[in-house]
C-alpha cells in the first residue's frame, strides 16, 4: 500500500543529520591556525654612511665623509632623532675642507600634524674658523603634509647661542631658528629630500647661519643604499673678511640601516 507519510524522515534523523552538518563545517574552523598578529614596527633604528673618492692625473684629490643616524620611537607621543657627519676633503696635499655636524632632538606630538620640540645642534668648521657653535633651542612644528609617500613639515623656535671662533673669545647669544624639511618617495627604492635651517642670533641679527640640503637615494638592497646628497653652509658674518661665507659640497656614500 502506498503511504506517504512513511518517506518523511523522523524528528531523530533530521536531529542527526542537523549535528553532522554543524560538525562538518566547524572541524575545519577548529584547525585553522589563528591569523599571526602583525609585528610592532621597531622602536630603534639608525644608519651609517660612508663615502670615499679618490683621484690622480692632473690633479691628486681626496674626499671622506662619515654619516650616522638614529631614531627612538617608542608607542607614545615622544620621538627622539640623533645625526652626525663628518667631511673632510684635500687637493693637492692641501685640506680644504674641515667639517664636524651634531644634532640630538626629541619632538611630542600634540595631534597627527602639530608638535612641540626641542633640540641641541653643534658645528665645528676650521675653514670657517669656528672651533664650535652650540645652539639647545625648543618651539613647534607644524606638518603641513603628513601623507606616506609625501611628508613636508616646517618649525619654528628660540633659545641660545654659544660660539667660539678662531683665536677670539666666546660669546653668547639669544638665538632665533626657522626650519623645514620636505621628503618624496619615488617609487619603493627610491627617494628624495630637502632640509632648509637658519639661525639668527639675537644681539646681531646680521650674524646668521643656514644650511641647505637635498638628495636622493636608490635602494641596492633591503638594508643598503646609495646617497648623493648636495650641502650649502652659508655664514652671513664670518670671523675674518678672507673667509668665504658660502661652502657647497657634494657627498656620495653607501648607507647601511640597521
Amino acid at each position: 500500500m502506498f503511504r506517504p507519510y512513511a518517506r518523511r524522515p523522523s524528528n531523530r534523523l533530521l536531529t542527526l543529520a542537523f549535528a553532522a552538518t554543524v560538525l562538518a563545517c566547524a572541524t575545519p574552523l577548529r584547525a585553522q591556525a589563528p591569523a599571526a598578529p602583525a609585528a610592532p614596527p621597531p622602536i630603534w633604528a639608525g644608519s651609517v654612511g660612508l663615502g670615499l673618492a679618490l683621484t690622480s692625473g692632473n690633479a691628486d684629490t681626496s674626499s671622506f665623509n662619515l654619516t650616522l643616524k638614529a631614531a627612538y620611537d617608542p608607542m607614545n607621543p615622544h620621538r627622539v632623532t640623533a645625526d652626525a657627519l663628518y667631511l673632510r676633503g684635500s687637493s693637492e696635499g692641501d685640506l680644504l675642507i674641515n667639517r664636524s655636524t651634531f644634532g640630538v632632538r626629541d619632538e611630542y606630538a600634540l595631534t597627527d600634524r602639530a608638535l612641540i620640540f626641542g633640540q641641541v645642534r653643534y658645528l665645528r668648521d676650521t675653514f670657517k674658523a669656528i672651533d664650535y657653535l652650540v645652539a639647545p633651542t625648543a618651539g613647534v612644528g607644524y606638518k603641513i603634509v603628513n601623507t606616506e609617500p609625501t611628508k613636508f613639515g616646517v618649525d619654528a623656535g628660540a633659545g641660545v647661542v654659544w660660539e667660539r671662533d678662531l683665536d677670539l673669545s666666546t660669546t653668547t647669544s639669544g638665538a632665533i631658528v626657522l626650519g623645514q624639511t620636505f621628503s618624496r618617495r619615488l617609487s619603493g627604492t627610491a627617494t628624495v629630500t630637502e632640509a632648509a635651517t637658519g639661525l639668527w642670533k639675537t644681539s646681531d641679527f646680521g650674524d646668521s647661519l643656514y644650511t641647505f640640503g637635498a638628495g636622493v637615494t636608490a635602494a641596492l638592497t633591503p638594508k643598503s643604499t646609495i646617497k648623493v646628497e648636495l650641502l650649502e653652509t652659508y655664514k652671513s658674518l664670518p670671523p675674518l673678511p678672507t673667509i668665504d661665507k658660502q661652502d657647497v659640497a657634494l657627498i656620495v656614500s653607501l648607507v647601511y640601516a640597521f
